[in-house]
């Protein structure tokens, strides 16, 4: 089993003046549910390199076992520090891919071409895609083959605007998560704020929430074995 997995590289939140970049516990929770599951796992993303951590995630009230596992675990760091760059990879060779959240994606990951290109190229290949948290937004401008918005009549779910109104980044953030899968067409659905919550349409599965990262990667695990 190999695993693409992509993270944002960019550490810049609106015009705050405070850095973000990926969280921690959406890396590292999938991370470990795929390297115990035997998976080959590679990390891109856009500028390659060592891509920028959201620091509130690593405060000690958003730290899991998982986290603790990732920050102790010297190939993990190494391999965190020398990301692939995104234009390097495609779908030939991968079983799937998987993108954390943080807040980083909505800026960068979200209108990149070269993303948009892969998750296309993915499902064209019938290839699962997964995305927690605000990494569904990445879908925005996703289509079908027949040009139509990815997430068009599918179920799905990511960062709900309450969820987002209690970081109090609603107004900082390029858009939200929720209203634009809403807006694309998507048949947006979520469970309660902060627990986990995950929803399967074919190829495609999303989770809502840094809570939700374990089960996304658990449920993606589950239909590759299918």
């Amino acid at each position: 089993m190999k695993i693409l997995m992509v993270l944002t590289s960019h550490d810049q939140l609106g015009d705050t003046g405070r850095k973000t970049g990926f969280w921690l516990e959406e890396l590292a929770a999938p991370y470990y549910a795929f390297k115990d599951a035997g998976a080959d796992i590679t990390l891109a993303s856009p500028k390659g390199g060592k891509p920028p951590l959201d620091p509130k995630s690593n405060e000690p009230d958003f730290q899991t076992e998982q986290t603790h596992r990732f920050e102790a675990d010297a190939a993990a760091t190494q391999q965190l520090a020398a990301t692939v760059r995104l234009d390097s990879v495609t779908p030939a060779g991968y079983d799937a891919v998987f993108y954390p959240g943080g807040h980083g994606p909505l800026w960068d990951l979200a209108e990149d071409k070269h993303s948009i290109a892969l998750i296309e190229g993915f499902l064209a290949a019938n290839k699962h895609v997964a995305l927690v948290c605000h990494a569904p937004g990445v879908l925005r401008h996703v289509k079908t083959p027949e040009g139509k918005p990815l997430v068009q009549g599918r179920n799905v779910t990511g960062f709900t605007n309450s969820e987002e109104e209690a970081v109090g980044l609603t107004k900082v953030v390029p858009f939200l998560v929720e209203d634009e899968l809403i807006a694309k067409g998507g048949l947006y659905s979520k469970g309660a704020d902060w627990s986990s919550y995950v929803v399967s349409d074919g190829l495609l599965i999303t989770g809502q929430n840094p809570t939700s990262s374990a089960e996304t990667a658990q449920q993606l695990i589950k239909q590759l074995a299918q």
